[in-house]
């Protein structure tokens, strides 16, 4: 047979009964006192009634002491349960503990208003920021539907927002960009443009529930934009190119036609006959040069690696440098996935630039080798690198443009293709000048 649950008595009554209970000994000696001495009818009813009413009104004056406050703080309480946080309890002194709760109870209102009017400014901010930027923005949750977007990702489904809030993502063409790599290039069209498109995935939390956020931004335009000045450069360095040769070509063979049309020519015309043709004739080559040079860079296969021997490729290429000694500076034994023609072409390009710019051997007391190949393993890299006594670099900013240069007979091809070779393997090339010595270093990193 279960047992009867007891009713719990509330709070404010038993504050009442306690109240009752603890006059209940004086009330009770005086209605005996009454009873016992030689009183009139009339009196003893009379004074128990005051008695009586003393004692039930001071009782209920206690209750209502203790409870009202606590109504008091539970009406606050719940305003803040429910978002309202402007209101605040009257009368609170940090004299007394009762007062010290309602200044606490108060403070707390001040402190979660100002959260939330900063939260409320943020996300204001942030719904600003969103419908400004130029990129669709997507949030799907859990189940894949749609609970957030922007004006961009409005325009690139062609649908407001009203209308496509709480549809999954299958409806909106976009199942798939919710699975596979979370960071790819896209050629699709969609209702709002066609083209290629930029896409980024990430997972969030809201709510202690996973949430997809998706950013499609459009590469077309960029794309285009580059491209644009892409031409724009190389048609100006072939332009200035092609004008450096063509007018002294145009020139000489004007000089050249005016005299073969002079009925009376000199006598040592077949001189200046000869001089012409041969500034024509190197003119023509060194713009040969110039477009083998630019074909060359643009035609650079992708490496085929296979397993190289660092320290023996050093070596093969050191011993093909005969103008002055290159001092080898030995590393680890180390074997690395590369492509030995492309990398050999590369550091051959370095020994022979630190050749170049080193001082001959033995002048004005110059060490007899002025120039150090070697290698070293760093952290997941291999390091390859040139260091020579020469002068220094006077201007990095141009080493790796295209056809600069600032020797007689080079073509300003060297270290970008050198650049090009590097970045294929994964790697990177850079040049700079030696510390507190003279000279240059060149490192060409590789990973491993």
């Amino acid at each position: 047979m279960p047992v009867p649950k007891r009713s719990r008595i509330p709070h404010e009554q038993r504050v009442f009964y306690y109240a009752l209970l603890s006059g209940l000994p004086a009330v009770a000696s005086t209605v005996w006192m009454l009873w016992s001495n030689d009183y009139q009818p009339k009196e003893q009813w009379t004074l128990l009634l005051v008695v009586f009413l003393c004692w039930f009104g001071f009782a209920l004056s206690a209750r209502e002491l203790v409870t009202r406050p606590l109504q008091t703080m539970a009406n606050l309480l719940t305003a803040l349960r429910e978002g309202d946080f402007s209101v605040r309890a009257r009368g609170a002194n940090r004299d007394e503990p009762l007062g010290d709760v309602m200044s606490e109870i108060n403070m707390l209102s001040g402190v979660l208003q100002e959260q939330r009017l900063g939260a409320l400014e943020a996300t204001a901010l942030l719904r600003t920021v969103m419908e400004e930027i130029d990129v669709a923005i997507f949030a799907f949750d859990a189940n894949e539907t749609l609970r957030l977007v922007n004006r961009t990702a409005q325009e690139l489904i062609a649908q407001p927002a009203e209308r496509i809030l709480g549809r999954p993502a299958s409806e909106l063409d976009l199942a798939d960009c919710l699975e596979g790599e979370a960071t790819r290039v896209l050629t699709r069209t969609f209702p709002g443009g066609a083209g290629r498109w930029g896409m980024r995935r990430t997972s969030f939390r809201e709510g202690g529930l996973p949430h997809k956020l998706l950013v499609i931004a459009d590469l077309s335009q960029p794309l285009r934009e580059e491209e644009l000045k892409a031409w724009q450069r190389l048609v100006r360095v072939i332009g200035h190119e092609l004008n450096n040769s063509l007018a002294p070509i145009k020139s000489i063979a004007g000089s050249l036609n005016t005299m073969l049309r002079r009925p009376q020519r000199p006598a040592d015309w077949e001189e200046d006959m000869r001089g012409g043709l041969e500034i024509i004739e190197a003119r023509s080559e060194g713009l040969n040069r110039f477009m083998q040079s630019y074909a060359r860079l643009a035609k650079l296969p992708a490496p085929s690696k296979h397993p190289c021997e660092i320290g023996a490729l050093l070596r093969r290429v050191v011993s093909l440098e005969t103008r002055t000694a290159v001092q080898i500076v030995e590393g680890p034994e180390l074997t690395v996935l590369l492509d030995a023609a492309q990398i050999e072409q590369v550091v051959i390009n370095l020994v022979k630039n630190a050749v170049e710019a080193a001082p001959e051997a033995g002048q004005s007391g110059e060490p007899t080798c002025c120039v150090r190949a070697g290698w070293r393993r760093l952290p997941g890299t291999l390091e390859i690198f040139v260091e020579d006594d020469g002068p220094g670099i006077a201007n990095t900013q141009n080493l790796f443009v295209p056809f600069f240069t600032t020797k007689p007979s080079g073509s300003g091809i060297g270290l970008v293709l050198c650049r090009q070779i590097a970045e294929n393997h994964g790697g990177a090339l850079t040049l700079e000048n030696r510390q507190n010595v003279t000279g240059c270093i060149a490192r060409l990193r590789l990973p491993i």
